[in-house]
C-alpha cells in the first residue's frame, strides 16, 4: 500500500446525517410536538375561564354588586364561552373588605402516551370592589 491509496477522508465527506439519526431527531420533535398539541386545548379553556373573570371585573368593578349577581354573570358567560373543564359552582366568591374575591382554582388533567397524563394547576382570581 502506497500513500496514494490510503487516503484520509477530508470534512467534505464527513457531511450530513445518517438514517437512524434523523430518525431519532424526528422521533424527538414529534414527541414534543404532540405534547404541544394536547396542551394547547387545556391552556385555550384556561385563556376562556381567565377571560370570564376578566369580563365579571369589568361588569360589576366598583358598581356595589351582589354575589348572586356575581355569580349569574359567571354561569352566563361560562355558557357564551363554553367552558368545558370548570363549571360555575367551582367559582368561589368570597366577601373580602373591599368588595368580593373572585377565584378560580382548578387542576386540568389530559392524557399524552400510554398511562402519562400532564396536569396543570391553574389559579386566577380578581377582586371585585364595591
Amino acid at each position: 500500500m502506497n500513500a496514494s491509496t490510503m487516503q484520509n477522508p477530508g470534512p467534505s465527506q464527513e457531511r450530513g446525517m445518517t438514517t437512524v439519526g434523523f430518525l431519532i431527531l424526528v422521533a424527538f420533535v414529534g414527541l414534543f410536538a404532540f405534547a404541544a398539541l394536547r396542551l394547547t386545548t387545556v391552556y385555550l379553556n384556561y385563556i376562556k375561564v381567565a377571560g370570564v373573570l376578566d369580563g365579571v371585573y369589568e361588569e360589576f368593578d366598583s358598581q356595589n354588586p351582589s354575589r348572586a349577581a356575581i355569580r349569574t354573570s359567571i354561569g352566563r358567560r361560562f355558557d357564551v364561552e363554553s367552558v368545558s373543564e370548570i363549571t360555575e359552582r367551582d367559582i368561589v366568591v368570597t366577601a373580602d373588605s373591599g368588595g368580593f374575591l373572585v377565584k378560580a382554582n382548578y387542576e386540568h388533567t389530559t392524557p399524552f402516551i400510554g398511562n402519562v397524563y400532564f396536569t396543570v394547576i391553574f389559579d386566577k382570581e380578581v377582586l371585585v370592589r364595591r
